[in-house]
């Protein structure tokens, strides 16, 4: 094993290590990545109703692709709202 005596750690007067990352802050980060990821989500949902459009795919992966949209965004919408929930 190896000897860490020397590596400190900034710890806070009750001994737990200090987070600069607050609560509000991780909301924002997730809502930023839900929100790309959203993105992403309705692009497939336009690729799938221009397949639709075309007869190139069936209808149930339209439907598949309308659930994951709808999921995907109730996800962004609910970050969002804890995002501004959260006090300064």
């Amino acid at each position: 094993m190896a000897n860490l005596s020397h590596v400190s750690s900034v710890t806070a007067p009750a001994g737990r290590i200090i987070s600069i990352m607050t609560l509000k802050s991780a909301a924002f980060f997730a809502w930023i990545g839900t929100t790309l990821l959203t993105i992403l989500v309705a692009l497939g949902f336009i690729r799938d109703v221009s397949g639709i459009l075309a007869g190139a795919i069936a209808a149930m992966a339209l439907l598949r692709s309308g659930i994951e949209l709808l999921a995907s965004l109730s996800v962004a919408v609910f970050l969002y709202v804890f995002y501004k929930a959260q006090p300064r």
